[in-house]
This record gives C-alpha cells, structure tokens and sequence, in this order.
C-alpha cells in the first residue's frame, strides 16, 4: 500500500522545494542542468515551466502528513522514441531510507504506461548512486546495460547505468 502521492506542483511549494533541493547531496544525483545552490527563484521558474506541461510529466511526491518530500518526472523522447520516456526523481535528504523513491516511480510508471500510452520507460543512473538502482529493480526495471565512463560529475568520471521497463514486463 502506497504512503505517498503525487500531484503537480504549485505556487505554495516554492519555499519547501527550495529549501530541499538546496542541498549538495541532491545535487551530486542529478544532472548538471539542475541548479546549485537552488534558490526560491529557481523553484519559481521550475513550477511555473511545470504549469505549462500538457500532458502533465513533473509531479511532487507527498508523504501521509501531505509534505512535499521530493520531485519525479517523465521526460518524453522524440521522433521513433516518441513512446518512450526517461524517469527522473530526488527525493530530499530528510526523507531518504523510507521507501518513497520506489512508491513514487511505482505511481509513475504506471502513470506512464496507462494514462501516457509509453511503451518503454528507461532511467539513467550514476553508479555511485546504488539506493536508485534498487529502487528501479525493487518496480520491475532491468539493468539493460552500463555505459562505461559515459558521465562527467563534480569532475570526476562514472559508468552510468541504464535500467528499463517495458509497459509488457
């Protein structure tokens, strides 16, 4: 049974989102495009950018006391991937070790695949970051393979490792 849900994210999460992705740990998760230090201006432009998204693909993950505790995302592909999505998710450092990184690509996933017709979604992991892999294979998701040295962060090199899921699996 899912302790969480998702929603989209609104004007009134501008402080709380700022204050969680604010955070160097976040940060060395996620990709460079993903500022820091994270102000309340950069939470601004992302929620009203997310506003604007039709179908929607960003979503706040809330915990049982309806807290913001995080962000998960489908990013489409285009062209013949144009059935196809990348998830993405954080989740902040008060929250880790409950569980919700995998609730919450549970939701999505199925999000994806039933209400967004995907056929195949596949993520993109640091290989130091082993709590999202689990999460991944914990929903179902394959390692189908590493790219080796495919990423560049905080200067140092690291094989990225792709998982997936096929709406079939």
């Amino acid at each position: 049974m899912s302790t969480i849900s998702l929603r989209p994210l609104i004007p009134a999460d501008v402080e709380i989102l700022a204050h969680l992705a604010n955070n160097k740990k976040i940060w060395d998760g996620v990709r460079d495009h993903f500022p820091f230090p994270y102000t309340l201006d950069d939470a601004r432009d992302f929620i009203d950018r997310k506003a604007e998204e039709v179908p929607a693909y960003t979503f706040a993950i809330i915990n049982q006391e309806e807290k913001l505790c995080g962000v998960i995302s489908l990013v489409p592909q285009e062209d013949v991937y144009r059935r196809t999505a990348e998830i993405g998710y954080w989740i902040g450092e008060p929250f880790w070790g409950q569980g919700l990184a995998t609730q919450a690509i549970s939701l999505m996933t199925r999000y994806g695949f039933d209400e967004l017709q995907l056929e195949w979604i596949f993520a993109a992991v640091f290989d130091f970051n082993l709590a999202s892999m689990r999460a991944l294979e914990k929903n179902g998701y394959a390692k189908e393979g590493i790219f080796r040295k495919a990423v560049i962060k905080n200067g140092q090199v690291y094989d990225e490792h792709r998982y997936a899921k096929l709406k079939t699996d």
